[in-house]
């Protein structure tokens, strides 16, 4: 009892709590995936998109089902989970922010963990790749592989030229593209990441580590090899339903976050008549992704680490494949923000666990922060899921924020989400009995539906950091 007594003591003094020592500290395989939404059969068994490796990890560890990211792009979103700080605290909103040098003092999660004695690595995509990883962040790695030049084929594989509805009819970009390649898997990026990875799980290792993997698939161009599109025949293949009228009920702020969010890539897609063939090609990318993640948990099981080490496993954000007749990510609905989130931690987290309440990439930092038994740090701004790791009662007791561009909001409840748009209009969802989002409570709300879009209100910040300058570059990347 007075141990107790004399830690919060400490605590309400502002005075650092020295890290318990319970044996040696666990090492952290730390994977984070692009693009990858919830679509899959990790989250529902009859789901089309086949994840069985996700499922593997499921089965061994905490599966949050209802998990958001903190914004929907790359850039903001990873660097919100990485330095467990809020857009609104750092001014990160886009995707071309230039991070590192608005926030020169910041602590990334790997960063954290090599002041702590930790040996930090990795491979991929962790931080924003535009601009040939110009945002990867190098002090918060003692060495990082960054991501290998993806090998374009001879020429375009869906045969699509000149976008439509959009930009004039201009050629459209090499990523804008789809089909099986390369023919040899190693000459994949994510299996060049991967097996970096796989030779530093296979040596021991004089020091507790922490080692970040970063998959870019399913992001695009959606290449990937043979094996994976013949897992989905066309014509087998289930698409996402999309309703003529989706749009119909969206305020003025949704319509125009829809206009600034690349409207001629879904536009491109329905003219020639292609969006299954480009649905098929996400899902053939998503089970590359995920076999690629299974080659890493082959290697975690043969190393001489598997009985101590944390696996996390996320998504920077989610992905739209034609609801709401849009492609892509850069909106604030269902799609573009629930994210997989797994935590494998042995002997602390119970197999086969599952979280049905509303958790956030922001809760990834003090988590693996009381995992790893390291100083807590008060500025983070996300809630430590620890405690429901190990099996104690605990609530995260508030709904989940996501953010995107300033003055744009989505709050997530359990049953709700309420989007504020910067020019004061509003989308209300009830997921109890409208999942797919078809139905805007909130163009004529009757008290029931004012009274929660005033509680859910409360939790958007009524302070917002301006907008930091963006990284200037004479390489044009989308």
């Amino acid at each position: 009892m007075m141990r107790w007594f004399h830690i919060s003591l400490l605590v309400a003094l502002g005075l650092p709590v020295v890290a318990r020592e319970e044996g040696p500290r666990p090492n952290v395989l730390f994977v984070a995936v692009d693009d990858l939404n919830d679509w899959t059969t990790v989250y529902d068994p009859d789901n089309p998109i086949r994840t069985p490796n996700l499922e593997r990890l499921a089965d061994r560890g905490m599966f949050f089902s209802r998990a958001y990211c903190v914004s929907p792009a790359c850039n903001p979103s990873r660097v919100a989970t990485m330095t467990g700080l809020r857009p609104t605290t750092t001014g990160v909103y886009g995707n071309k922010s230039e991070w590192r040098k608005a926030l020169p003092g910041v602590v990334t999660i790997p960063r954290y963990f090599m002041s702590h004695g930790y040996h930090v690595t990795g491979a991929g995509k962790i931080f924003h790749h535009h601009f040939e990883s110009a945002f990867h962040d190098e002090g918060s790695f003692h060495y990082f592989q960054k991501l290998s030049p993806h090998p374009m084929p001879p020429r375009r594989l869906n045969g699509i030229t000149n976008w439509v509805g959009g930009r004039d009819g201009a050629a459209t970009l090499p990523i804008f593209d789809w089909g099986p390649w390369p023919p040899d898997e190693k000459d994949t990026p994510d299996y060049k990441s991967v097996e970096y990875a796989r030779g530093y799980l296979a040596r021991e290792q004089r020091k507790p580590f922490f080692l970040a993997v970063g998959i870019f698939r399913p992001h695009s161009p959606f290449f990937a090899p043979g094996r994976y599109f013949a897992s989905y025949p066309l014509g087998e293949f289930e698409v996402p339903p999309v309703r003529d009228d989706d749009r119909d009920d969206l305020p003025s702020g949704g319509l125009r976050m829809l206009a600034e969010g690349k409207p001629f890539l879904y536009r491109t897609m329905v003219s020639h008549g292609q969006l299954p063939r480009a649905i098929q090609a996400y899902a053939a990318c998503a089970t590359f992704a995920d076999a690629q993640v299974g080659r890493l948990l082959d290697a975690l099981d043969r190393s001489p680490h598997a009985g101590n080490t944390i696996i996390v496993l996320w998504s920077d954000h989610g992905f739209h494949l034609g609801e709401k007749q849009h492609w892509e990510k850069f909106a604030l609905w269902e799609k573009t923000t629930r994210v997989p989130l797994l935590v494998v931690a042995p002997g602390v987290v119970k197999k086969g666990g599952r979280c049905e309440e509303p958790v956030s990439l922001l809760d990834l930092y003090p988590t693996l922060v009381d995992l790893c038994r390291l100083k807590p740090r008060r500025e983070l701004e996300g809630f430590n899921l620890a405690p429901f790791l190990r099996g104690e009662k605990f609530r995260r007791g508030r709904p989940v924020l996501t953010t995107w561009g300033r003055g744009n909001h989505a709050v997530r409840s359990s049953r709700w989400r309420y989007i504020s748009y910067g020019d004061g209009t509003g989308e209300l969802y009830d997921h109890s009995v409208d999942p797919s989002e078809w139905h805007n409570l909130a163009m004529a709300p009757g008290a029931e539906h004012e009274r929660v879009m005033r509680d859910l209100r409360k939790w958007i910040p009524t302070r917002e950091a301006p907008q930091v300058a963006d990284m200037v570059s004479d390489r044009k990347q989308e």
